[in-house]
């Protein structure tokens, strides 16, 4: 279908998509047991009758709603109502606690909020003690007795459908009367450091970006997404809700974290959206399965791993491949690969992944086998994608080329500046730091990068977390922790190093893969907390250390290490809710354990 970016909102994107498409499913939900198809004529109804609640509740062009809900259907039907009157949906992480709600209720004064279950809806009461704006709350699975104003999601649409013949055209009104340049929605950033700032995005801002997106990866109405990653974060939000709206592709939602693997073999999906420590998690499950495998699979899946890196080597540089590593490549294929992407669903055409930057050697170690992850690069502030990788010619190691319409530059200090139709409107109630953000017309995003010679961005760090050493060499840290997590005994990797002599790493193992070294290596210890204190073991990891960052300057070399026996984690508040490290709060919490790094003399 063809799709208008400067004269149509998300709302009159998805009434001509449903009118189309009419019996063929949007979404795959999972009920009783098995996913079953909703139809996008069904999905059109839904969203009539919510809007028309909507307006029985006085519900205004300009009144922010709050969704605090997990990934489902009833997600992108809330969403789509909100936005049909002029109202913004205002999305919150399902897992924020009520501290965390209470600075957003105080900041933007929702009017009304969706939340998915009664736990949600007893947090929204307990912020602040019931906001004094927040008039109804409708959620989607009661497990409970409510109050008065907080009601059913089956009987707020029963109620819609009422009154749809009295506000129908009230309804049409809003619709029609929502321009591109509107605000689409209020997106608080869920920030490694400081309080979260709520960013305006319009609806040209996202289908300029999908629009965009679609002229570089391709993406179809055959497709089938699972989602996953949480829809209150604009890269799923865009690429994982508009940009199927915008193709007419089915939609299917994981049942919860601990079930994608199981919900993968299920759907089937032809596309996913990740993150780094998805593909991290992964790639070392893969390993890991490799390494128990019989010797004989092992030397066969060794083999297959060497063809199919010799010919990823090929494809990449855009030499031909000889013909017997094709023939090679095919049998690899047969015989192991084929084998490791069933397991992934069987139809994966390609994983995209975004939010922070994707270690080389796992790009190449899934490309190899023939599951090409394309890497993009964006924020919030930028609706989101800024650049992205190509399928037919990846280039690991960096997020790619800019999309269409987009302009990017490099500062003078490294900093990379973008302008164009993706560039929100600006930060809520915050006019200085937008004018900030948005000095001398390009949006400053903040991170750090260079151009390739074939124009292709490369993510060196993020601006405020280059460390200084105490010698006054700047130190990347994400380059460093990248390269550490690439290692199969490596879960999690964390470089510290400002204002310090030397920088130094704290690890966390892969446990599994640990405990299975351990008793190959006839090392005592059953628990993790054994191991990690093991010197044996500690030896063993400072030399993968050393040999993965051999190729590096001395200054960004890490001089010491310290092995951790948890991961960092959202509910200690080490990590965002897409995963990025919170660096303060793993400095601050692990603060003496750093500080003894640096009390004995530095290796190397």
């Amino acid at each position: 279908m063809g799709l208008a970016t400067r004269h149509e909102t998300i709302p009159e994107l998805f009434v001509r998509q449903a009118a189309a498409f009419k019996q063929r499913p949007l979404f795959l939900v999972k009920r009783h047991g098995t996913y079953q198809p909703v139809a996008w004529e069904q999905a059109a109804d839904d969203v009539l009758a919510l809007s028309c609640f909507l307006l029985s509740q006085q519900v205004n062009p300009g009144d922010r709603v709050l969704l605090l809900c997990e990934n489902r259907s009833e997600w992108g039907l809330a969403d789509l109502a909100i936005q049909s009157i002029g109202a913004w949906p205002v999305p919150l992480y399902p897992n924020l606690t009520e501290a965390d709600v209470r600075v957003i209720c105080n900041d933007c004064q929702p009017v009304l909020a969706v939340a998915s279950t009664s736990e949600q809806v007893q947090k929204l009461l307990a912020a602040g003690r019931y906001p004094v704006a927040l008039r109804t709350i409708v959620v989607v699975e009661p497990t409970q007795q409510h109050q008065a104003h907080v009601l059913a999601w089956a009987a707020a649409l029963a109620r819609g459908r009422e009154m749809a013949p009295r506000l129908r055209d009230l309804y049409r009104h809003r619709r029609a009367q929502a321009k591109p340049e509107d605000t689409a929605t209020l997106i608080y950033t869920s920030g490694t450091t400081g309080e979260p700032k709520g960013v305006r995005l319009s609806h040209q801002n996202f289908l300029s970006n999908v629009a965009a997106c679609l002229e570089v990866i391709p993406i179809s109405g055959e497709d089938t997404h699972l989602s996953f990653l949480p829809l209150c974060h604009v890269f799923e939000r865009m690429a994982g809700w508009y940009l199927m709206l915008a193709v007419g592709a089915r939609v299917a939602y994981v049942e919860n974290m601990d079930t994608v693997s199981d919900n993968m073999q299920e759907v089937r999906p032809t596309i996913m959206l990740g993150v780094p420590r998805f593909f991290e998690k992964l790639y070392g499950r893969i390993q890991e399965g490799l390494r128990q495998a019989s010797p004989l699979k092992r030397r066969l899946a060794g083999w297959a791993l060497r063809v199919g890196r010799a010919w990823a080597q090929h494809k990449v540089s855009g030499k031909p491949v000889p013909p017997a590593l094709e023939l090679q490549r095919q049998l690899a294929d047969r015989l192991v690969f084929r084998t490791l992407k069933a397991k992934l669903g069987g139809r994966l055409r390609f994983f995209v992944s975004g939010s922070a930057p994707l270690a080389q050697e796992i790009g190449e170690f899934f490309y190899s086998i023939g599951v090409t992850i394309i890497e993009g690069y964006g924020l919030t502030e930028t609706s989101p994608v800024i650049t992205a990788n190509r399928l037919e010619h990846p280039r690991f190691g960096t997020v790619g080329l800019p999309v269409p319409g987009v302009e990017v530059r490099i500062a003078a200090d490294g900093e990379i500046l973008t302008r164009g139709p993706h560039v929100m409107q600006g930060y809520y109630k915050k006019p200085e730091v937008t004018s900030a953000a948005l000095a001398d017309g390009w949006f400053h995003t903040g991170d750090i990068g260079r151009f390739e010679p074939d124009g292709c961005l490369c993510i060196t760090d993020r601006k405020k977390d280059l460390i200084k050493t105490a010698g006054g060499k700047f130190v990347a840290p994400q380059k460093l922790e990248k390269l550490f997590v690439a290692d199969p005994l490596i879960s999690q990797a964390f470089v510290y190093g400002d204002k310090r002599p030397y920088c130094v790493a704290l690890l966390v193992p892969n446990a599994q893969a640990l405990r299975r070294y351990a008793e190959e290596q006839r090392i005592p210890g059953g628990s993790l907390e054994e191991l990690v204190r093991n010197q044996r073991v500690a030896d063993v990891y400072w030399a993968r250390v050393q040999a993965l960052q051999r190729e590096l300057a001395g200054f960004e070399q890490v001089k010491k290490i310290a092995l951790l026996d948890q991961e960092f984690t959202q509910a200690s508040g080490e990590l965002t809710p897409t995963l990025k490290v919170k660096r303060a709060a793993v400095a601050q919490r692990h603060e003496s354990l750093l500080n003894s790094l640096y009390q004995s003399q530095a290796v190397g």
